[in-house]
């Protein structure tokens, strides 16, 4: 393990190195570690792109690493190396890293509006003092979070019942997804989404709790025959846009003003997209090739609300326990209020993405002093 992790440091050093010997200041190396049709990539990063050429006049622009460059899982060595100027990381996969970020990020089953929670995650994190804490001992500079529709069950069998899910190996994303399926008699695995269609290909898992979007992103559409139509909340926990902490340093204060709100209407865009356009190009595909769609029953229906309620206790203990956090339940009831109040300004917007970016650099961004964010 130890000769694999310094290989792959080592790796990722030299490409470091020879990667800054094409770019300066005024040129970012971006990484979504996603494929080109995942909303990661196409628009988050592409209208990111597009954005710091148009607002600079071109005096700053990016270029796109690819997924054999970098890729979600060495994110962040690849962002705190040099590799790349600014990745998608995402919290979940360094859960001891980010443990703050993590404890609200894990809350999937609080989503019911995607664009509400992506822009709550913003609000909450930039304001968040012991996520800043985390941020800054990572190396990396937070501007904003993006959100998934909201997730099923995508499987190679129908699932309609409790009893379908006895013994099921499903793909979960985050803690919450992995507690919820154990709860129904389902096991849990952490298979990384780039390697789902490889391992349901197999026979390693048998489905994987997660937006149907992923038909499209991952090519799931060519292993999956059934989508199990429950709601089981957002996928929210994602910094759409880290920054490694010396290319924030070496930027001026207008333009890390900038980069934030770019990263917010990149983000809202990518919600669209996510949320909202991709699944009914996933349904369309799913029912030209023959995927069936399934009610799930009252009994599971009920039985994921009570997961829902009673599974806080156990958010609780295992963020005092496991990573130490302090004033959890506080912290628990300023994001939920924070969801409030973002639900409340989705709604008001209609959900509009320009309007909601528009309304999270006024409620965000105008009160952060750019002098210092991400540099003490």
């Amino acid at each position: 393990m130890r000769t694999t992790q310094f290989i792959a440091t080592l790796t990722l050093s030299a490409a470091a190195i020879a990667f800054a010997a094409q770019a300066n200041a005024e040129s970012l190396r971006l990484a979504p570690g996603t494929p080109p049709s995942h909303p990661g990539h196409t628009p988050l990063f592409t209208s990111f792109q597009d954005q710091m050429a148009k607002k600079t006049g071109s005096r700053m622009t990016g270029s796109i690493l690819g997924t054999e460059v970098v890729n979600l899982g060495n994110m962040r060595n690849a962002v705190t190396s040099g590799l790349a100027d600014v990745g998608m990381f995402l919290p979940a996969y360094f859960p001891s890293d980010l443990p703050d970020i993590n404890l609200v990020g894990d809350l999937s089953f609080q989503g019911t509006n995607s664009q509400a929670m992506a822009a709550a995650m913003t609000d909450y994190i930039v304001n968040c003092a012991d996520c800043q804490v985390d941020l800054k001992n990572l190396g990396i500079v937070y501007t904003s979070s993006h959100a998934s529709d909201l997730y099923q069950l995508l499987t190679t069998e129908p699932v309609s019942d409790i009893d379908d899910m006895q013994g099921l190996r499903l793909r979960a994303g985050n803690p919450q997804y992995a507690r919820w399926a154990s709860s129904l008699g389902a096991s849990p695995s952490n298979t990384s989404v780039g390697e789902t269609f490889e391992a349901i290909s197999q026979g390693i898992l048998d489905g994987t709790i997660a937006s149907s979007a992923d038909l499209i992103s991952f090519r799931l559409d060519d292993v999956i025959t059934h989508i199990t139509t429950i709601r089981l909340g957002t996928y929210h926990s994602t910094i759409s846009h880290a920054f490694g902490r010396n290319t924030w340093a070496n930027l001026s204060e207008t333009d890390r003003k900038m980069l934030a709100e770019s990263s917010s209407l990149s983000s809202a865009l990518a919600t669209q997209r996510w949320a909202h356009e991709m699944p009914a190009e996933a349904e369309a595909l799913a029912r030209n090739k023959g995927i069936e769609f399934v009610q799930p029953s009252q009994a599971l229906l009920d039985a994921t609300a009570t997961f829902k309620e009673e599974d806080m206790a156990q958010v609780i203990a295992d963020a005092e326990s496991r990573y130490g956090i302090e004033n959890v339940e506080a912290k628990l009831e300023q994001f939920t209020s924070t969801v409030d109040k973002w639900t409340a300004i989705a709604d008001e917007l209609d959900n509009d993405p320009e309007a909601i970016a528009e309304r999270v650099n006024e409620e965000v961004w105008a009160k952060v002093d750019f002098s210092s964010y991400g540099v003490q």
